[in-house]
């Protein structure tokens, strides 16, 4: 439900009103491929690649909430909102769900300062490379918020890998004063809009995790836009390592400036977060992709072409 954007947008970004989460519209999802349709599966591969998925666009009408400095106040921007199918020998991960399956093919939603649009869903541009969600070994979010977690029902049977704090943020723990039930937390969209991970089988972990064991996919901790946010390391064997940022930084002139959203959990713990980011980007040679910069992601190839 498009409900669920206002619900994630609360928490995301504290800019929506109940009025205006209740005048988003709700849009029946188009229906993903069938088995049937999609084209004959991906031979297995030998070495690591990566490929850059399209999920939506995210439109801001006034930059101002992204900077504490006050300085970019009036300005405009498209942000990309990209997601990642990493594929190893021995498993595939997709990184980040974007923007709520719901949005798929509909008109551009409007809320607040963002408008938000998305053409295709995951599960159809996985059809493309010939793949399936039971496809899909693992699933891991940077964070929680609604442009970055919207897609998590079509992945019924992966594992989801996910940092300790940002799991106890989206499914807090059971206060005697709140006498909510457990199973209203996990089951009821009215009182937690992440209920499609609520049944998924999971890995949390705190500080660092290899997902592979071999060194060449290792989600690291860089809290501060949300308690358990997260960035991705990935080892190429040609392009050579690549950083994904989250939303540790949302534009070029961000990383360059410090710039911190006035939304983030916690403004110094994202600056502390931004130096441990690129003393790794500097020990690694890593390219550092800006997941909602559209030169970043304009300079990738574009699906079905894989980074190898």
């Amino acid at each position: 439900m498009l409900k669920q954007l206002g619900l994630a947008c609360l928490l995301a970004m504290a800019a929506c009103s109940q009025a205006e989460q209740d005048a988003i519209e709700t849009a029946e999802p188009d229906a993903e491929p069938s088995a049937e349709a999609r084209t004959e599966p991906s031979a297995a591969i030998e070495a690591l690649q990566m490929y850059i998925l399209d999920c939506g666009v995210v439109e801001v009408s006034n930059l101002d909430v992204f900077s504490t400095a006050g300085d970019y106040a009036g300005q405009m921007a498209a942000f990309g909102n990209s997601c990642f199918l990493i594929r190893h020998p021995n498993g595939d991960l997709i990184w980040d769900l974007g923007l709520p399956t719901e949005l798929a093919g509909t008109e551009p939603q409007q809320t607040n300062i963002f408008t938000v649009s998305m053409s295709f869903t995951i599960t159809e541009q996985l059809t493309e490379l010939g793949l399936m969600p039971d496809d899909i070994e693992y699933i891991s979010i940077s964070h929680s918020h609604f442009d970055h977690s919207g897609q998590a029902g079509q992945f019924p049977n992966s594992t989801w890998i996910v940092h300790a704090e940002e799991y106890a943020l989206m499914f807090p723990p059971i206060s005697e004063e709140s006498g909510a039930a457990a199973d209203d937390q996990t089951d009821n969209p009215a009182q937690n809009p992440f209920v499609d991970f609520a049944a998924l089988e999971t890995e949390q972990f705190t500080g660092e995790k290899d997902v592979f064991g071999d060194g060449s996919v290792i989600i690291y901790s860089t809290p501060g836009h949300t308690p358990g946010h997260t960035s991705l390391l990935v080892n190429l064997p040609e392009a050579g390592p690549m950083l994904l940022t989250g939303d540790l930084y949302h534009r070029r002139e961000s990383r360059a400036l410090k710039r911190v959203p006035s939304f983030n959990h916690d403004e110094a713990q994202t600056l502390a977060s931004m130096e441990v980011f690129e003393a790794l980007a500097t020990e690694t040679d890593a390219r550092v992709v800006i997941q909602h910069s559209a030169e970043d992601l304009a300079e990738l190839p574009a699906t079905p072409n894989p980074i190898r």
